[in-house]
């Protein structure tokens, strides 16, 4: 399953370390690497095109997880969710994810 992580890049380490563990389990996963929230080196077209960019791998990805760190989900995160539910895109949550992981 192709998979790409979304959430706030205040849980990177979290995102480093389920990205891991899915592709130990034969998953290919797809993880933001550009801070695109209130970046004073980037224009607002650029930002724009780091948001459009990252709806382009939910566009190739089987299904999105949310990495919600205390089930913490900001707004770009929730219009991410949104825009994978449009797109018939499994949803995956990180809090959920890890309980099965540690059984």
């Amino acid at each position: 399953m192709i998979i790409t992580i979304c959430g706030s890049l205040k849980f990177q380490q979290e995102m480093i370390d389920i990205a891991q563990k899915m592709t130990f389990l034969g998953h290919c996963v797809i993880t933001p690497i550009f801070q695109t929230s209130k970046n004073p080196n980037y224009t607002e077209e650029q930002i724009q095109k780091l948001k459009n960019a990252h709806l382009k791998k939910i566009d190739i990805s089987d299904a999105i997880l949310v990495v919600n760190v205390n089930n913490y989900i900001g707004d770009s995160t929730s219009l991410e969710i949104e825009y994978a539910e449009q797109h018939k895109k499994q949803v995956l949550y990180y809090t959920n994810l890890m309980r099965e992981l540690e059984k």
